[in-house]
């Protein structure tokens, strides 16, 4: 397993939705749960996937219909690099989010 070189809020808000669940989940069902775009969740999950935090499998239930899903879940290593990212970068932004602040608003 990789570390990630950037911890976002929206990778923060795609781990917590994975370390809440106790069953592997899909996509939309991230997208639905985070409130984020479509454009951001997939290439997170594509990088947490390719460092080796996540793996993937596509659904294979014959009685649901519609398309397939690709269902997510934490490798052992990922679940607790996630827990503790996390927790990282709770105590650094109490709000859940970083600070936005410009170089000039400081001066």
């Amino acid at each position: 397993m990789q570390p990630l070189q950037r911890l976002t809020a929206p990778t923060i808000s795609v781990l917590r939705v994975l370390l809440q669940a106790d069953h592997p989940v899909w996509g939309l069902m991230i997208i639905k749960t985070t409130g984020l775009l479509p454009g951001t969740v997939y290439p997170i999950l594509e990088r947490l996937e390719r460092h080796g935090w996540i793996t993937s499998m596509w659904e294979n239930e014959p009685s649901r219909t519609g398309p397939r899903r690709r269902l997510y879940e934490f490798t052992a290593e990922g679940r607790v690099a996630a827990g503790s990212a996390c927790a990282q970068f709770e105590s650094r932004h109490p709000t859940g989010r970083p600070a936005r602040t410009t170089k000039w608003a400081t001066t």
